[in-house]
């Protein structure tokens, strides 16, 4: 992982197609080992979340390439590897692991980003219903020392067709439903990170679960 962490980190001060095209061969070794991760997680993952089982690593793992065409920065390259394991693969939109491996800022996350209007509907739906159930997975000791908060991103009033004064009017404000734990590079360097990250991951599988109930 040093040789991974060494290329985005050169990548980062040399984000251009030259370089790139220089130093494909590290960036294609880089790419591979992100792929065995992912694929290996996904072994892993399945045991306890068999929503998985079967997937290909390739269609988790992001791509490098920036799309700049509506964007202001025109760096051709992201500076990270991100892959996300879940039903269906990365573009499905479903609850699921994701990991991102990052030079000071890497980190793993569980749960559904940004989903669109009608599966947001859903989950915020079945969570009026079931606030508690959720409340239960995430205030368990374990859980909360290891996810003590859900990503902030929220809505600044109720959602449309709920009361503002509805009981669990906070959780229903939220646009995505992600927790998240920063891994520092030593850990990414170490020789367990691969099982740490699995034991996060387990951890955040109940909420992947109740999400996955509101989208059935």
């Amino acid at each position: 992982m040093d040789k991974v962490l060494n290329f985005l980190e050169e990548l980062s001060k040399n984000n251009t197609r030259e370089w790139f095209n220089d130093n494909r061969k590290w960036y294609e070794e880089s790419r591979d080992k992100v792929i065995f991760i992912s694929d290996v997680l996904i072994n892993e993952i399945g045991k306890f979340d068999s929503s998985v089982k079967g997937l290909s690593p390739k269609d988790c793992t992001f791509r490098i390439f920036r799309d700049v065409r509506f964007s202001n920065d025109k760096r051709p390259y992201k500076t990270n590897f991100g892959s996300f394991i879940c039903k269906g693969g990365r573009k499905s939109m479903n609850p699921g692991y994701y990991f991102h491996i990052e030079p000071g800022s890497s980190f793993v996350a569980g749960g559904i980003y940004m989903p669109p209007a009608e599966p947001l509907k859903a989950i915020r739906n079945y969570m009026a219903d079931h606030a508690e159930e959720f409340l239960d997975i995430t205030n368990d000791t374990s859980f909360k020392a290891l996810f003590p908060q859900m990503y902030d991103d929220k809505l600044k009033t109720a959602p449309k067709g709920f009361p503002k004064d509805h009981e669990f009017i906070e959780l229903l404000r939220y646009k995505s439903y992600i927790f998240s734990k920063e891994l520092n590079d030593g850990v990414i360097k170490g020789n367990n990170y691969i099982n740490q990250m699995v034991e996060l991951f387990e951890e955040l599988s109940p909420v992947n679960s109740f999400l996955y109930e509101a989208l059935i």
